[in-house]
């Protein structure tokens, strides 16, 4: 494969029918996954970072989630276009999930051995029972679960969140996939598993040579693991930028905002860290132009006027706004 991209979204937008008519939850958002490489999305809650992975996994809640514009292409081949029966063969072998919570995730009902089995079954019909079995022993060690002969026996709620982030981790790479999309897999988790998630994720790739994308929003792991960065607000993407050059040269002001908001060493203490005013916007009563502008400490009229373009401002490296 010569293109250095394995998924490739071009102007996604996804909408949510509901009583009060349709909502645009994602807008406009374009972004390119490197083989090998980890792409982070921030963003506060509510800013469309988790209905931009669904909508790639093609698992909008039904029928009220809907794509309504854009592509999303995965080794050229458009995903939106794609027939229900070829999605569910795309699904887990070549892109799959970490989601969010994974006690709500994992079904409670299920040993643990099944539920990571029935991936082997899905994509492999071949395997008997014996060699599902083994197999799942074999993903569960190499995900460092401690005597996995045991686990695979056991329920989600019988062990800790840790390991149980660790099945899901495990579910996610039975086929290898070429690309993992990790919807914030440690936010549960307290600093030290949180770390070791971390490092497990950064080893799996390296074996495996997988993409990432990887949904959070805690700027620390960002600088620790991505290598490419999507800065999203109120479901468009405002900044996007290789990780370096984001944490070094912010263009747009709520990027400014989130990284001067980080707690540092040299913070004095018990001083009041800064914090980005307001609150975000209503998706469904956005304003006409620049949707940061009621937060905005350099608004200006034109800001007012209409949504500012995705604009370069460096190497690989866009903004949208009018100040840059």
């Amino acid at each position: 494969m010569k293109d250095k991209h394995v998924l490739q979204v071009n102007h996604l937008a996804a909408a949510f029918d509901t009583e009060a008519g349709r909502v645009r939850v994602v807008d406009d958002v374009s972004f390119q996954v490197h083989r090998g490489k980890t792409l982070g999305i921030v963003g506060e809650s509510g800013c469309g970072k988790s209905v931009t992975a669904l909508s790639i996994m093609r698992l909008l809640p039904q029928p009220a989630g809907k794509i309504i514009n854009g592509q999303i292409l995965y080794r050229g081949t458009d995903i939106v276009l794609m027939t229900p029966e070829t999605m569910r063969t795309l699904r887990g072998r070549h892109i799959s999930m970490i989601f969010q919570e994974p006690m709500t995730a994992m079904n409670p009902v299920q040993r643990i051995g099944h539920q990571i089995g029935e991936v082997f079954q899905l994509h492999d019909s071949k395997l008997n029972e014996a060699q599902v079995r083994d197999k799942s022993i074999e993903i569960l060690a190499r995900v460092g679960i401690p005597d996995p002969e045991r686990r695979i026996w056991e329920y989600s709620h019988q062990i800790s969140g840790g390991m149980r982030q660790r099945v899901m981790i495990a579910m996610a790479l039975a086929v290898r996939p070429d690309i993992l999309i990790a919807d914030e897999p440690t936010t549960a988790l307290d600093v030290t598993i949180q770390a070791q998630i971390l490092d497990l994720m950064k080893q799996l790739q390296r074996e495996n040579g997988m993409a990432m994308i990887f949904i959070t929003h805690d700027l620390g792991i960002i600088a620790d693991i991505c290598d490419d960065v999507v800065v999203m607000y109120a479901g468009t993407v405002v900044e996007s930028a290789p990780v370096n050059e984001l944490f070094e040269n912010p263009r747009h002001p709520y990027t400014c905002g989130l990284l001067e908001s980080v707690p540092r060493l040299e913070t004095q203490r018990k001083m009041l860290l800064p914090i980005i005013r307001g609150i975000v916007p209503e998706l469904n009563n956005l304003p006409p132009g620049c949707r940061f502008q009621n937060r905005c400490p350099i608004a200006i009229p034109i800001c007012e006027s209409a949504l500012p373009a995705l604009t370069s401002v460096g190497n690989q490296h866009e903004a949208r706004c009018y100040l840059v």
